[in-house]
């Protein structure tokens, strides 16, 4: 089963694409500002595994004109909420563990709201992105593993890294990636074990 999510905003629509197999072993929300290319190939092999995959986009058409949008961490961050919420009340998506996948400027957003939502986020992975930013607080709270996946030559993303990690609590690990390695067995391993604990 496939499903087209329109998530109305003051600022316009986001749009998502719920892709539900029968008898799903969880559900990966994978969040973006806006979709490229690059989604579908991190995302096809989590499917092939078995999980349900909800695909959001955080940001509207609109919004993406504006330089700054994507570095709005409270407004990336409220949104990921709102659409949680939709979640925990959806029949196809309620009753699922649930896992996050974020990448690049909806790293921070995803640390932060999984720390908000504990009971409800089992397991994060996130590739590249400035994970600090998520602020103190969040990377103190978060109890969801947190699987980080960093691109070799991400600099930024990896010192943001170093930087949070010792205010990680949690089980986290990092993995450098090689150009055009999305280390996509891992991650699928890494949903499967946290989810199903």
């Amino acid at each position: 089963m496939i499903r087209h999510i329109v998530f109305r905003t003051p600022h316009g629509s986001l749009h998502g694409q719920l892709e539900h197999p029968e008898n799903p072993r969880g559900l990966i929300l994978a969040i973006r500002s806006h979709r490229s290319p690059e989604d579908d190939a991190m995302l096809a092999p989590l499917a092939a595994s078995g999980f349900a995959i909800l695909a959001m986009d955080l940001l509207t058409a609109h919004e993406l004109q504006f330089a700054d949008a994507t570095q709005n961490v409270p407004r990336l961050a409220q949104r990921l909420l709102d659409v949680l919420e939709l979640i925990r009340n959806d029949g196809d998506m309620q009753d699922l563990a649930l896992g996050i996948h974020a990448r690049s400027d909806t790293t921070p957003a995803a640390v932060r709201c999984a720390a908000q939502r504990d009971i409800q986020v089992k397991a994060l992975v996130c590739h590249g992105g400035l994970v600090d930013r998520a602020g103190l607080q969040a990377l103190e709270l978060l109890t969801a593993p947190l699987l980080m996946l960093v691109d070799q030559d991400d600099i930024p993303a990896s010192a943001a890294y170093q930087r949070a990690a010792s205010h990680l609590s949690g089980k986290h690990l990092l993995r450098l990636l090689a150009a055009g390695d999305h280390r996509q067995a891992e991650v699928a391993a890494w949903f499967a074990e946290h989810l199903s604990a």
